[in-house]
């Protein structure tokens, strides 16, 4: 249990995680996992937005990359390609970290079982945005933790907050973005140990 989270939702994500991992051929909590190469195994296609931008008008390009930029980060077609793949799209305007996590999220989905959310919008949550009409919370918080905890494993994060290092350097080694990083620490309950080792540092 020493590797693993404190809480039971941590546990239950990094287990998970820790398959994903072995499935990439990692053996080190301290290694990078690369999606792009994962998503492969899970059957997922990645194509670039300038692969599909031709097929869009001019009104959806406008709202996908300017007035509706910040609501999307990617999306997975809901039938798969005639070679039995599943085509994954990623915001272009995100930073190339922030595609590692998504994408990741979405390799969750597959290896997790999880039935894929509807895109048709219909419904609205507690805060009036727009939801998919078959947005399950818990499926997405799952596949979202497994995938960051796959990108930045426990016992890896444990042993560079021991070490003092910061937000910054954690997401440079994993190439991944501080805010994710962040997330982990939190939600891992290393935030007060990573306050008081960086202090000492």
């Amino acid at each position: 249990m020493q590797n693993l989270p404190p809480t039971q939702k941590g546990r239950h994500h990094e287990i998970r995680a820790q398959g994903l991992r072995e499935f990439a051929g990692l053996t080190r909590d301290d290694q990078r996992l690369d999606p792009f190469k994962l998503a492969e195994y899970a059957g997922l296609l990645v194509v670039s937005f300038a692969e599909i931008e031709a097929l869009l008008s001019k009104e959806t390009l406008d709202e996908l990359l300017d007035g509706g930029s910040k609501n999307w980060s990617g999306g997975a077609a809901s039938k798969k390609l005639p070679n039995g793949k599943k085509l994954i799209i990623l915001n272009p305007t995100h930073a190339k970290t922030r595609h590692k996590a998504t994408l990741m999220e979405e390799i969750s989905h597959v290896f997790l079982g999880h039935k894929a959310s509807r895109l048709a919008i219909e419904n609205r949550d507690k805060h009036g945005n727009v939801i998919a009409r078959d947005y399950n919370a818990d499926i997405e918080e799952e596949a979202y933790s497994t995938g960051a905890a796959a990108l930045v494993p426990y016992a890896g994060l444990k042993s560079f907050v021991e070490q003092g290092k910061t937000t910054a350097e954690i997401a440079r080694h994993y190439n991944v973005s501080k805010a994710l990083v962040e997330y982990r620490i939190k939600i891992s309950r290393l935030w007060d140990a990573y306050k008081e080792n960086l202090f000492q540092s």
